[in-house]
């Protein structure tokens, strides 16, 4: 029975895992995409899916638990019977505690994201404004001190 237990287990974290992979599959290479370069994007992603189940597959087979199936009784200890009360309890904790160790790891994922889109965003504005030759000037103040220029220029052909 405890090695069906473990068996059944594994299969359903591999199962949530993959759920999980599939729906976040867009969002995670979208943002990778954005936040590191194209030739490196697609290995980030590939070892975000692997972390993703054996975050899952840890999360939801406990195997510390586990061993307390294989404990001999003793005096203060009585192992748990494998009855179906049991395995419905045990299928949906480790659907539960696999979806929570994913969770927890996609919600540091997504922090470090946004902190990162937010560098990029900084540098790439930073950029811009440089490549415009702008010096702290947005470009319709960049357009307006360029038109005064000219026509002071215009005025002062007129006066000679």
């Amino acid at each position: 029975m405890f090695l069906s237990l473990l068996v059944v287990t594994f299969l359903i974290a591999f199962v949530v895992c993959y759920i999980v992979t599939r729906v976040f599959a867009k969002p995670i290479d979208g943002i990778l995409e954005r936040i590191v370069a194209d030739d490196i994007a697609f290995a980030w992603t590939k070892y975000l899916k692997f972390a993703i189940y054996v975050v899952g597959i840890s999360g939801g087979v406990r195997i510390h638990y586990l061993e307390s199936f294989l404990r001999p009784p003793s005096e203060n200890f009585t192992p748990p019977e494998l009855t179906l009360n049991r395995w419905v309890l045990e299928i949906y904790r480790t659907v539960i505690e696999s979806l929570q160790s994913i969770a927890w790891m996609l919600l540091v994922f997504f922090i470090f994201a946004l902190i990162a889109y937010v560098i990029v965003k900084a540098f790439e504005l930073n950029h811009s404004r440089k490549m415009r030759g702008n010096t702290g000037h947005s470009g319709k103040s960049q357009q307006a001190v360029t038109t005064l220029s000219n026509a002071t220029s215009h005025v002062h052909n007129y006066r000679l």
